[in-house]
Order: C-alpha cells, then structure tokens, then sequence
C-alpha cells in the first residue's frame, strides 16, 4: 500500500510572507510516523508550502506516485475551499485512490463532506493516528469492512456511515517520534525575524480543560459520546506527553536538524505546572540555548510564578507569550466560557511579565464584534488594552467556526451558510451585533488597530534593547511595508478596510 499525505498549495495571510508563513504542520509528521511502522506500507509526505508546489506540480506528482490512499487535514474553515478543491484534483488524477480527510474542519462538518457528490471516501474524526492506521489496513483487504474502524465517518455508495467515536490515546508517549526525516526540515522557519533562527512547532499536549465558546481547537481532541440527538456530546480533555519524550524530541530538533527556536502550537502550555517545573529545569539542565513562543493561560501563569515555576521557564528560553485577554467585561467572558479569566486575572499575569521579565514579547488577543457589542463596550476594550500596555496587542472579530456553539447559532438563525467559510480569517467580522452590523464593526475594528500599530509603537519596538523584541518589530515593519505596498500596486484605497481581509496567492501557486 503506498500512502501520500499532503498538505496542498494554499493561499496565505497578507499579514504574513513566505519565509514566515509555513511553519511546520505538525500532523504529516505524526501521521507518517505511524503508518511507516506498519508492514506493507509506503508512505510518502508532500507539504506543498515550503516546497512550492502549486496545483499543476502537484497532480505530476500524485500521477507519478500513483498512491493507493490519499491522506489530506484541515483546521481552518478559512481554506475548506482549497481542501475540497485538492480531493476533487485527487479523484480525477488519481481515480483508484482512496481519499481521506482530516483535522478540526472536517471533524466538526464530516456530514457535509461525504456522499455520491464529493470527491471524499472517508473522514477520520478526531484523533488520527490509530484511525489512519486501521483504516489504510482495512483498505488493504481484498473485501474491506470500513465499519470496523472506530472514529470515522465514511460513503459506502449507498449511504453515509459513521462509526463510533475514537478513544483518545491514553499515553502520548506511546506515539512514535514524528518523521522529521519525511519533511523538507531545512525549509521550515526561514525568517530572519519572526522566531528566528530556524523556527520550528512543536507540542507537548493535546486537547484542553476548557471549552470556550468561540473556540474550535479543543473539539478535535475532546472525548466524544454519542448523543440521543445524533451529534457527538463532547467533553473537554487535556494530555501531556513526559518530559522525558518531549526532551527526546527536542533534542533531536536542535541537534540534527539546527531548529533554536520553538512555537508550541498546545492550545493551553502550562496547565500543569509539575511538567513546567520539570521542564524547565532539564531545559537548563541540557545547556540548549532557545527561544520559545507558547500560547498561555494568565491563571496558570500567576499560580507558576507563586510556586517559583515562571522565573524557570524564561532561563529555559522563553521568549514570546500569547495571552487570549478577549473581554474587559466579566460578564461577557462568562458568556464566551471563559469565567476563569475574571477579576482580572489576565492583567495580574501580564504585569508579572513587565515587572519581573520585561525581555519577554508580550502579545494579547482581545475578541470584538460579541452579540452585545456597541461603540461603549469597544471603548472598555480599547482602554483594557492600553492599560495592559503589552507589545502587541490583536483585535480579531468574533468568527462562527464550525464546532462552536457560536456556529450553530448563527447557522440556526441564517446569519451565515456553508459558502461564507472563505472570509472565516479572524479579520473580518462576518456576524453583525445587536448595536452594530458587520461593517460597522470592521470599521471599529481598523480604526482600534491604528490606535496601537502606529510609527510610535513602531519607534518603540525598533528600539527596544531586547534582541527578540526588535527582531519582532523589524518583522512588523516587513510586513506593514510590503502590505502597504501591494495595496498601491492594486490601486485599493487605504480607507478601504475590506482590502486587509484579502489572501495573498504566491507566485507558484497555480504551477
């Protein structure tokens, strides 16, 4: 059996380039570990990003491999059209080949992807390294029974099928170290600034405690019972590979393939502050010197820095938090699921950094645009923010992802469909509020982020003392040139604040 798992050509965010932009996927390199452990199967990993292969090279090299499965995720509904586009191209290129889907998108919405219409075999559900493995075996069998195979969803030329749910691995540890050796590692984290030098992902989690409203990250690791209704009853779960095996793979990252710098993709890092603590000190312990970006939870931060933990973490290399502050109002974060970030706590964690370590980047993300939205509450959340003083703080319109129940409530009510996923960004408001319609909001939206981003906190950054930080805003000034830039070539009024929402197409992706 010959396996090719893809992440095909996508367009990209403007706010971001090529050289920063395809970091590491950490699903092809997990994926591919586990099924090359299986007798009889090849496995082939082709990430087009890094790589540069557009649409035309990619159906050459489908061809020319001729696979028998063909293996693709996706977690953003932001590119659920160029998912779909990629297993329609696999079907014509590639008509005996089976096709699989994947990852959070596919997951929440696998009974829209499926039947006679679709270009899709079948949808793995949740977790995917057991299931990828039992299903390519099943594939495998002259007479195969797909109804075997828990956690998947899947068309039998009759009917959609779903199987029962995937436990979720008990012990992290059990998975294989990811094929690093399948993967183009020296073209991953080219930058020169953004999470510099050779930038790599990594995790050492899965899942989380919570299940914020808005958020769609946990749903794909969360244990699932099948409900009365039909749907999945989801409840929230977070796992933690040791420290010992994150050290292994560490190690193997800044040894064999020169990666120093790290962004934990965990949707929560520090849960348990017993792996922070351990961490940290075999962090020093190793003599490794690295940077590291990790997405945070404030909570966690003020118990770590109590214990003794916080001031560890930062000599281990910590270099870059991100804090999802989201509201000024407590009762709105109660609405949103997010009840443990009230009284402040967010703040209490932010001025430990500016007081204790003032060399850590300081980003905070703060959600717009929530049911009760109005110029008075966006006002609260623009003075949240400049108290808050952090190094860059992010404005983003609440998005009804699939997975949420803010997705099922705009579906339910008609404010969005199936065809709206291409402007699911996180930048441009697609939910009016009960004060403020859409445009209203994207209005405030622009005009919030010119309060912040502007030549005095460029000035601020570019002379900062801290290496990491002025790294960090001669990366901003890349940026904001180059966007600048493009909106001239294109004639787009600057006044116009749709034109920021617009994904850029690189130059080979249609090759």
């Amino acid at each position: 059996m010959r396996v090719v798992i893809v992440q095909p050509p996508r367009m990209y965010w403007p706010f971001t380039s090529e050289g920063d932009n395809f970091l590491l996927q950490q699903a092809l390199p997990a994926l591919a570990a586990v099924l090359r452990e299986e007798p009889g199967i090849e496995v082939h990993v082709i990430d087009c990003m890094p790589l540069h292969i557009g649409w035309k090279s990619l159906a050459d090299e489908l061809k020319r491999l001729d696979p028998d499965v063909i293996g693709s995720g996706e977690n953003h509904a932001l590119y659920a059209t160029e998912a779909t586009r990629f297993f329609t191209m696999c079907k014509e290129v590639c008509p005996r080949a089976k096709t699989l889907a994947g990852g959070g998108h596919f997951t929440n919405l696998w009974h829209r992807y499926l039947g006679a219409e679709h270009p899709i075999d079948a949808i793995c559900i949740g977790e995917g390294e057991q299931t990828i493995v039992e299903l390519v075996r099943e594939w495998g069998n002259k007479d195969p029974d797909l109804s075997k195979v828990d956690g998947i969803a899947f068309w039998n030329g009759e009917e959609v099928i779903r199987t029962k749910p995937r436990k979720l691995i008990h012990d992290l540890d059990e998975i294989p170290l990811p094929a690093y050796d399948l993967m183009p590692m020296e073209l991953y984290g080219k930058s020169r600034y953004l999470f510099s030098p050779g930038g790599t992902t990594i995790h050492h989690s899965r899942g989380c405690v919570s299940k914020c409203s808005f958020c769609a990250w946990w749903t794909t690791m969360a244990d699932r019972v099948p409900g009365p209704d039909g749907k999945d009853k989801l409840r929230p779960r977070w796992r933690s590979k040791s420290v010992s095996r994150v050290m292994e793979e560490l190690e193997l990252l800044y040894y064999k393939y020169g990666k120093r710098s790290y962004v934990w993709v965990d949707e929560s890092w520090n849960i348990d502050p017993r792996f922070n603590n351990e961490f940290a000190e075999e962090m020093i312990r190793s003599g490794m010197k690295t940077k590291w970006f990790a997405f945070m939870r404030a909570d966690c931060i003020v118990r770590d820095e109590k214990k003794g933990i916080l001031e560890k973490q930062v000599r281990a290399g910590l270099s870059h938090i991100l804090i999802g502050v989201e509201r000024a109002e407590d009762d709105t974060l109660g609405l949103l699921d997010k009840r443990f970030y009230a009284g402040g706590v967010a703040e209490q964690a932010l001025n430990i950094f500016k007081e204790k370590y003032p060399h850590v980047f300081l980003q905070a993300t703060f959600i717009i645009g929530t049911k009760d939205e109005s110029p008075e509450t966006l006002k609260k959340q623009v003075a949240l923010a400049k108290k808050l003083d952090v190094d860059f703080p992010a404005f983003h319109p609440i998005t009804p992802v699939p997975g949420t129940p803010i997705f099922d409530d705009a579906l339910e009510q008609g404010l969005i469909t199936y065809e709206d996923f291409d402007e699911f960004d996180w930048l441009t408001p697609v939910l009016d509020s009960r004060f403020m319609d859409r445009y209203e909001i994207a209005q405030a939206l622009h005009d919030m982020n010119k309060q912040f981003v502007n030549r005095r906190w460029m000035l601020k950054g570019l002379t900062s003392k801290v290496p990491y930080k002025r790294d960090m805003y001669i990366w901003f000034a890349k940026v904001s040139a180059t966007m600048a830039l493009d909106a001239v070539k294109k004639k787009i009024n600057p006044l116009d604040v749709e034109h920021y929402q617009t994904l850029v197409k690189p130059e080979w992706y249609d090759r």
